[in-house]
């Protein structure tokens, strides 16, 4: 967690109600100064009702919120150094890209050639000088969305608030858009607050990730540990694909290593970090790529899992192929890079009988999930 001088944004067991629902239900974090923090989750798990707290657009029923150390809780959205860019941009339809961005200046009474001034430095991060004349319906998405982000910062913010900012831009303009977001806040240092139910721009952008589930926060680290190490099934399966197997521990070892049984496939050997006790029913987590398949049988290894099961299904995707294999009514998938591709290899087709292995060490064992988050749990790909 940051220390005090290094946090940007205090969240302090923030709680907001509307009725009988707890829409963000004591929710704590530490938001450093400069980094891009990530809110991540899907629809209705609270995520943009946290961020509107922290605008001042609605007030917690419970708890603070802290800026630079500055208790914000209640002062109004005007008197917070913070700015927000909306999905629709909210652009003004009758003013040029230049009278948009110097909008927040003129309001606040700044002098004519400093707006102009501000306003040529931000076309200038935002490299659009040659389209200063022009109206919002001459620009494009990506463009209009530049021209809101130059908006947010000429009042040079302390955080700038993003609320799922490219969801109304197509695939290649997202992915665009998100390295200019990101060459953006190199640029201009400040701290990042991006709200969105999207794991690919959480996961490419983000320095720190929360992801959130029904009001709460169930993880926050950095993509990397989220994805390759998550605390719970809810976690494990909205980051990324993965294949879950339900049994038990039969044995903790020594050696930070657990025995536990699936049913019908037997026992594996899985790491055990959080030390769960025998006979505790437990999800086993295993990324697709974290397999490898194989008609030959893999060599021995004291720490490998080897499963025997039939091809059902492939998928050619150039960079990489998507298996799924039966083991035993399991339906697992496969995922195998294309490091070398030798085309007078045999590769594995339609209904080979195969192994499937992986290293005990690949695999998480994390506490069963909650029955109303079981619709998430589906087999990669499904």
């Amino acid at each position: 967690m940051p220390s005090t001088m290094d946090t940007s944004i205090q969240i302090e067991g923030v709680t907001k109600r509307f009725g009988s629902f707890a829409a963000v239900d004591n929710v704590s974090a530490s938001i450093a100064r400069g980094e891009v923090f990530s809110l991540l989750g899907p629809s209705g798990c609270g995520k943009t009702t946290l961020l509107r707290m922290i605008a001042g657009f609605e007030q917690p029923d419970e708890g603070r919120i802290l800026l630079d150390g500055e208790d914000i809780t209640d002062l109004p959205p005007n008197r917070r150094k913070v700015n927000t860019i909306f999905q629709n941009y909210a652009l003004f339809p009758h003013m040029t890209v230049r009278d948009n961005i110097g909008y927040g200046l003129k309001v606040a009474g700044r002098a004519g050639a400093e707006i102009r001034s501000e306003v040529d430095r931000m076309l200038d991060l935002i490299q659009m000088g040659d389209h200063a004349g022009k109206k919002p319906s001459q620009i494009s998405g990506g463009q209009k969305q530049r021209v809101a982000i130059a908006r947010a910062l000429i009042n040079k913010p302390r955080v700038l608030l993003l609320d799922e900012p490219l969801a109304a831009l197509d695939l290649k303009l997202r992915q665009r858009m998100l390295i200019e977001l990101d060459n953006i806040h190199d640029e201009v240092g400040i701290t990042f607050l991006y709200v969105t139910h999207d794991q690919g721009e959480a996961m490419s952008l983000s320095d720190t990730i929360a992801v959130m589930n029904k009001g709460k926060i169930e993880q926050t680290g950095r993509p990397e540990q989220i994805y390759e190490a998550p605390r719970s099934s809810f976690v494990a399966a909205f980051i990324g694909d993965t294949n879950f197997f339900e049994g038990k521990v039969t044995a903790v070892l020594d050696d930070e290593y657990s025995r536990m049984t699936i049913e019908d496939l037997g026992e594996v050997l899985v790491f055990n970090d959080k030390r769960i006790q025998v006979g505790s029913p437990v999800h086993l987590s295993l990324r697709p790529e974290k397999f490898r398949i194989s008609r030959e049988s893999p060599p021995e290894n004291g720490r490998t899992n080897r499963l025997e099961g039939v091809v059902e299904d492939i998928v050619y995707l150039g960079s990489h192929t998507r298996y799924w294999v039966n083991v035993k009514d399991y339906r697992i998938a496969v995922t195998q890079q294309h490091g070398r591709f030798l085309l007078d290899e045999k590769p594995v087709a339609w209904n080979d009988r195969v192994f499937v292995w992986w290293h005990a060490d690949d695999g998480f064992m994390l506490e069963q999930y909650r029955e109303d988050d079981e619709e998430l749990l589906t087999s990669p790909g499904e």
